[in-house]
């Protein structure tokens, strides 16, 4: 179901292109039939695209077909805000040319000389509706060109941010309760780094520098590492051995685990390998300065479908009350649960800031929060925005981040 609704989707957003950049912008005939074709060959990319992602095929798709995703989405959100304007820009055409066409009917008086008189020929009137068809076309090329800039210097911008450096978001977050001892106690948080056919060994490598510049006490992992198995993937996750910090790194799954050919079981016994530590509906304890924190890691939610749901009372039950307690968990949406066991504060990702605006207004109909530091349900929750990018190597409006998280009594 929710594969024929993408497609319908993707169906749909193709067949607005083609009314409004082929059909709006050429005349009958081969250019016509020609785009129209491209367009049909840009329908299947796109779906070949995501459908090799999820089994791992046709890798050597993914810079063409995201790319392809991010301009056609943006074609479409620029030609949908051109609508009005160029319905107002039509009827102007229209409404200028009917005055011209009532002034040319206006009849001058004509002296007629004494003489004989030649009459020349009358002149023969243009075609009906090639003056509509040419005012037509200019309007809809007019419009075409717009979107067509707009999207490409849209796409271009995002891209340049996406594949840049993260950016370093220092926060400081008071919990009422944490024993002083432990104040000043820092994160680094770092979630959805999204390894996959579109990132490259560096892209760890500059994660992996940039979280050991902050000096963090504890570095925390918040799921969608990555997007493919360890026999693909397991080279580009290797600079994660090199991650620094006093109380060491640590994961939960995100969704986009579950979603790997073998399942996140692999990417766990991997980490552990490198170094990294998986909470597994589980916690430790992080003793700091004669101070004690529980940190604990829930499963992300998608883990029900693979007998591997996030267990909160394991995670929290019988812990001493009297301490603060961090929750590492992917999806923001699971402080509901959180609640009841009393968290201090969740940290999560999975949102990516919204990646694309206007993503951002959509993620809230599933989400508490988009990004940022909130309160929910009487829990504090730092969303970050990610360091990576899910599909299009793109963001707009929404900067990949890593965040320098600092615990205050």
């Amino acid at each position: 179901m929710v594969v024929l609704g993408f497609v319908g989707a993707v169906f749909l957003a193709h067949l607005y292109l083609w009314q409004r950049m082929v059909r709006s912008t050429t005349r009958p005939g081969r250019l016509r039939k020609g785009l129209s074709w491209g367009l049909v060959g840009l329908i299947l990319l796109v779906v070949a695209t995501f459908v090799g992602s999820r089994l791992e095929m046709f890798q050597w798709l993914a810079w063409p077909g995201y790319l392809w995703v991010a301009i056609m989405f943006y074609l479409v959100i620029f030609l949908i805000l051109l609508e009005i304007p160029r319905l107002v820009a039509w009827f102007a055409l229209v409404r200028g040319r009917g005055v011209v066409s009532s002034q040319a009917e206006v009849v001058q008086p004509v002296t007629v000389p004494a003489g004989p008189v030649s009459v020349a020929p009358p002149l023969e009137a243009p075609p009906a509706g090639i003056d509509a068809m040419s005012r037509r076309l200019f309007l809809g090329r007019a419009t075409a060109a717009v979107a067509g800039v707009s999207a490409l210097g849209t796409v271009g911008y995002g891209m340049s941010a996406a594949l840049g450096d993260p950016v370093i978001e220092a926060v400081k977050v008071t919990l009422p309760g944490l024993d002083s001892r432990l104040s000043g106690l820092r994160f680094a948080v770092v979630s959805d780094i999204h390894l996959g056919p579109l990132t490259g060994k560096g892209h760890t490598e500059r994660i992996v520098r940039m979280v050991n510049g902050l000096r963090a006490d504890v570095v925390a992992i918040v799921g969608d590492l990555v997007d493919g198995s360890v026999a693909e993937l397991g080279a580009l996750a290797r600079p994660l051995r090199s991650l620094e910090s006093r109380y060491g790194a640590y994961f939960v799954t995100g969704n986009h685990e579950y979603y790997t050919r073998n399942g996140p079981g692999e990417w766990v016994e991997e980490l552990d390998r490198l170094g990294v530590r998986s909470l597994r509906n589980e916690r430790v304890e992080i003793r700091h300065q004669g101070g004690v924190l529980d940190l604990a890691g829930v499963n992300d939610l998608n883990g029900a479908t693979a007998n591997d749901a996030p267990d909160f009372d394991k995670a929290l039950g019988g812990r001493d009350p009297s301490r603060s307690t961090v929750l590492l968990a992917h999806q923001p949406v699971q402080v509901e649960q959180a609640a009841r066991y009393g968290v201090d504060l969740q940290l999560s990702g999975h949102t990516h800031g919204g990646q694309m605006v206007p993503f951002n207004l959509v993620v809230p109909f599933q989400q508490p929060v988009v990004s940022g530091l909130a309160t929910v349900d009487g829990v504090q929750v730092y969303v970050t925005r990610g360091a990576g990018f899910w599909g299009p190597p793109v963001r707009v409006g929404a900067p990949p981040e890593i965040t320098l998280l600092e615990l205050r009594s």
